[in-house]
């Protein structure tokens, strides 16, 4: 070991920083993976998408109720009748409604956007449910695969085994023979024993 001037700057501890070959020999900064990235500025709002998903649901389900139709004919009717009907200084819509034509027409395009949100929120999870129904039949067909082979096993395993009917017949068989055997016998006796007297 030499002195402390032999030592390169990694050498004693401290980092070293890596430059790019051919690059300026400003030092990189290093991205550290055990610690959670600082957040950034962004220029524009930040928002939940999962709340803005859910307005957008409530409001696309609000649109196709009949309360929403009716409320918007009635509202309807009421501009017209005060446009038309209404004194001079009171009406802010003239004859051509151009108001509220763009009223219904600005409706209409935020309407749009927002059902096509829910719609897509809805495919989603329509997705998720696909598959897991797709898992949850591939699990059932492998289940009743599996317990027919195990039935089909247990049926070629109990073709082997003595079933009651087949033991009763043994049975039988057996005592029959029994009889035979005990009968011829005794008959046997009874003659050797006449032979002798």
């Amino acid at each position: 070991m030499g002195s402390g001037s032999e030592h390169g700057p990694g050498e004693r501890g401290e980092p070293k920083e890596r430059t790019l070959a051919g690059a300026s020999a400003l030092p990189r900064h290093r991205v550290r993976l055990d610690q959670p990235r600082a957040p950034r500025r962004r220029l524009l709002p930040q928002y939940d998408p999962e709340a803005f998903g859910r307005f957008s649901e409530r409001f696309a389900r609000f649109l196709g109720t009949g309360r929403f139709i009716v409320w918007m004919t009635v509202i309807i009717i009421v501009w017209l009748l005060w446009n038309v009907f209404a004194p001079k200084g009171l009406r802010f819509d003239e004859f051509p409604f151009i108001f509220l034509t763009l009223m219904l027409s600005l409706q209409a395009s935020y309407a749009a956007p927002l059902i096509l949100l829910a719609q897509n929120r809805q495919d989603d999870r329509d997705r998720v449910t696909y598959e897991q129904d797709r898992k949850q039949g591939e699990r059932s067909i492998a289940d009743t695969e599996y317990l027919t082979r195990e039935i089909a096993a247990l049926r070629m395993g109990l073709g082997e085994v003595a079933t009651r009917d087949w033991i009763r017949s043994e049975f039988q068989d057996l005592m029959k023979e029994m009889d035979e055997r005990r009968l011829f016998p005794h008959e046997r006796r009874d003659r050797s024993d006449e032979g002798d007297r």
